[in-house]
């Protein structure tokens, strides 16, 4: 009868170790499922930047080309009043 008990006992455990790990799985499932959704609204970050430098780069570079075009003018102009 004694053995039957201990038995009985040490499956009562084993079935409390598996609600545990069961428990701790599904606990890692949420945070694996919250991290991924982080991931992805960083990643959705992220390339909203890059796009939002490619447009300063590009405007960085037309205010310079205009610039660079309004100095060749002025040269122009500077070259001819010296003639």
């Amino acid at each position: 009868m004694l053995d039957k008990d201990l038995i009985i006992k040490q499956f009562e455990d084993i079935e409390r170790k598996v609600e545990s790990l069961i428990e701790i799985c599904r606990q890692l499932e949420a945070t694996n499922s919250e991290l991924n959704h982080n991931v992805a609204q960083l990643e959705k970050e992220l390339q909203s930047k890059v796009e939002e430098e490619k447009r300063y780069q590009a405007e960085k570079d037309l205010i310079r080309s205009k610039v660079d075009s309004l100095l060749a003018r002025l040269e122009d102009i500077a070259d001819s009043s010296s003639e």
